[in-house]
């Protein structure tokens, strides 16, 4: 928990005892259903929740944005976000129905009120966001293609809307049609941990 609080100086009480329900809770429910490498879960505060809050340090999201979590798994990187900015409302979506159990029922233990985990394939979702965001659930342009329709026109933060993704790696090839658009930041930049390294969040306005 220190290290969310490391790089997040001004939370709130509420969210300080929410982030720390996320090490028991997690735990807990891994055990039952693998949503995390066992060999990770121990690492769940740097390699989970604060790498999704990477979004959080390139993108202030204004009150009432809405956002789509696509391939949420148990609920990253929505459920970190979703604690951040608590006047944005979340939708979480995985097309594997006990992974999304998890991001409920770890939802709804620490109250949250804004995250709304459902089992769904990103085909078949049909609202609209002002962004979708993922970590590293499939190649930039096949998601694209999937989430596109489900980008709003109307605008209200600082930055157009579009899709915001954590990726690790080599992205060349992957962003390359996308390369006069794209905007992208290596995690390193704002974490100073090690694993960071070769990490990025990658915004294209859609």
């Amino acid at each position: 928990m220190k290290i969310i609080e490391k790089y997040f100086t001004t939370l709130i009480e509420g969210q300080k005892k929410q982030f720390e329900a996320l090490n028991a809770l997690y735990h807990d429910w891994n055990e039952k259903i693998n949503v995390i490498s066992r060999k990770d879960i121990d690492n769940l505060y740097e390699h989970h929740v604060l790498h999704s809050l990477g979004i959080a340090k390139f993108v202030h999201f204004k009150p009432g944005t809405k956002i789509l979590d696509f391939g949420t798994g148990g609920g990253f990187p929505g459920v970190p976000l979703a604690i951040m900015f608590p006047d944005c409302e979340f939708k979480l979506i995985d097309g594997t129905g006990k992974k999304i159990r998890v991001a409920q029922e770890v939802s709804n233990a620490i109250g949250l009120k804004n995250c709304h985990p459902e089992h769904l394939r990103g085909e078949d979702e049909k609202d609209k966001y002002d962004f979708v965001v993922s970590r590293a659930v499939m190649p930039l342009p096949d998601l694209l293609k999937i989430v596109r329709k489900n980008i709003s026109k109307d605008q209200h933060n600082a930055i157009p809307n579009g899709v915001i993704c954590l990726k690790g790696g080599d992205l060349q090839a992957e962003t390359h049609p996308f390369r006069r658009i794209i905007e992208s930041a290596e995690l390193s930049t704002y974490f100073e941990e090690e694993w960071f390294k070769e990490k990025h969040v990658i915004y294209v306005p859609v």
